[in-house]
């Protein structure tokens, strides 16, 4: 399985191996490594997956895209990655809130946010691709976070061999948890820095220096290169697809559905990189009919899956979910090439960043429509979905989460399609407690710490130990920069 651009543009070959698609994070130009082709799955595959635990589904998956790692490697890695220490009581559970809807819960790993899922492995694929490849230099990780990406990279790759880190994370665009998480992390490899701007102003000074070749010579001179943790990199979406797969198990393991009859996904996404990978889960040939891309006021994605017009000329909203506040969806890319193939790709990336819009053609948008639904969830809505659920239900969601059941009830209501809808949950409701505590009781509040206190006691359900006893530990990042000086400020922390 090698791998292309999305762009048509790579080297004399066109195609490298997937580590160095992995190690390097984006093609020279510009583009997102996608797969040459997508393996096929089965139903003789998926029962024979539905036998297996998370760790092994996700080496088997994995094994199929990734074909130049050992395959022993790979169950290892996931094993470590998904093992009892860092995932209590399993990866991805599923709490089933009826006979349609289910919540795929994919934040009880290490920072309560569904990055930990590829963030865990991922630096052992990354490991593997540096030893696989011959790779003497360090490999320097740039990350540009809207809370949750940012946590989970520093988690995994920390005092890692060969490997060094910076987080950026707009200065007011993530949550009082979110930026603690990020300020109090360990390691001797690793430093994050706040920008006065919001995610997409960090996104763009991030893909601005990747861009920069005079700076990757300066950087290869002094034993260094460039990857990325983001979901540009396809080692993060891979691990994505798993859990999509290991849902689809599940409900055939306990009888909600037989094999082969298709289900529904709901997921809240900014940056449209998790709702690809249930995409490319799709491909291979899970029974999966509809995919509903659920946003917050930051509609892009809404509008774009309506209209066929992407724009990201409009005003920005800061919300209470704010790991979906985006205007720059970078993994839409990936779809578009999928669909309409490298040439009319290039041609939309290009118009975007002159124009910061594009129009996909009507062929292009009526293929997407396929398989794709859009649907976003106001501040409003969010809370009520919030309250909502816990009162009827009995079941606590955080805000990205209720923007996705929203959009998911709103589908089934519209549709009366009563086929069994996974909906991604992609953050514990006690990495926003603010705002989830607000939407319970109807007050504002105050100390973001005191609330995790008060949304236990409120509604009888524990604090999730990584985020308990945040406020004592030693914050060791506090550095905030305008957000033309990110060339600078990683210049200053290695040393060049």
């Amino acid at each position: 399985m090698n791998y292309i651009s999305t762009r048509g543009q790579i080297g004399k070959d066109n195609s490298v191996s997937s580590m160095y698609a992995i190690k390097t994070g984006l093609a020279c130009d510009g583009g997102l490594f996608v797969p040459e082709t997508v393996p096929a799955l089965t139903k003789e595959d998926i029962t024979r997956l539905c036998t297996l635990d998370y760790p092994h589904r996700a080496a088997d998956i994995l094994g199929r895209f990734l074909t130049d790692y050992d395959s022993a490697y790979l169950l290892e890695s996931a094993q470590k990655a998904y093992g009892e220490d860092r995932f209590p009581g399993g990866a991805a559970p599923m709490t089933k809130l009826d006979g349609t809807r289910n919540i795929l819960e994919l934040w009880h790993g290490p920072t309560c946010a569904f990055k930990d899922m590829a963030l865990q492995i991922m630096p052992r694929l990354l490991t593997g691709a540096l030893k696989g490849t011959g790779e003497e230099r360090t490999a320097f990780i740039l990350v540009a976070t809207s809370g949750d990406t940012g946590k989970a990279a520093l988690e995994g790759y920390k005092d890692i061999e060969k490997i060094r880190i910076t987080v950026f994370y707009p200065e007011e665009g993530v949550s009082r948890v979110q930026k603690l998480q990020m300020a109090t992390q360990t390691g001797d490899n690793v430093c994050v820095c706040a920008i006065k701007g919001n995610f997409d102003d960090a996104q763009n000074g991030v893909k601005k220096i990747f861009s920069d070749r005079e700076y990757a010579k300066l950087l290869d001179k002094n034993g260094l290169f460039l990857s990325s943790a983001n979901s540009i990199n396809w080692g993060r979406l891979a691990p994505q697809i798993v859990y999509y797969v290991s849902a689809y198990c599940d409900l055939v393991s306990r009888g909600d559905i037989d094999l082969g009859d298709s289900i529904n996904v709901t997921v809240p996404t900014g940056n449209f990189g998790n709702i690809l990978a249930a995409y490319y889960a799709k491909l291979m040939g899970l029974p999966i009919n509809k995919l509903i891309c659920a946003s917050n006021s930051n509609n892009v994605l809404t509008d774009f899956l309506k209209t066929g017009t992407y724009d990201r000329n409009r005003k920005f909203y800061t919300t209470m979910s704010p790991s979906m506040d985006i205007l720059i969806s970078s993994n839409l890319e990936r779809l578009l090439y999928l669909i309409c193939g490298a040439e009319e790709t290039a041609g939309y990336m290009k118009k975007l960043a002159e124009d910061g819009c594009y129009t996909v053609s009507a062929d292009c948008l009526a293929k997407i429509r396929e398989s794709f639904d859009g649907a976003f969830c106001d501040e409003k809505e969010t809370a009520d979905t919030i309250r909502t659920t816990f009162d009827a239900d009995k079941y606590l969601i955080d805000t990205h989460t209720a923007v996705a059941l929203k959009c998911a009830n709103g589908y089934i209501a519209e549709t009366g399609d009563k086929r069994p809808m996974v909906i991604a949950s992609t953050a514990s409701p006690y990495k926003f407690a603010v705002d989830v505590l607000a939407a319970l009781d109807g007050k504002p509040q105050g100390d973001p710490l005191e609330s995790l206190e008060k949304l236990s006691a409120l509604t009888g359900t524990q604090i999730p130990a990584p985020l308990s006893g945040l406020d004592k530990r030693e914050v060791r990042f506090n550095k905030s920069i305008n957000k033309e000086d990110m060339l600078e400020e990683i210049s200053g922390e290695l040393g060049i």
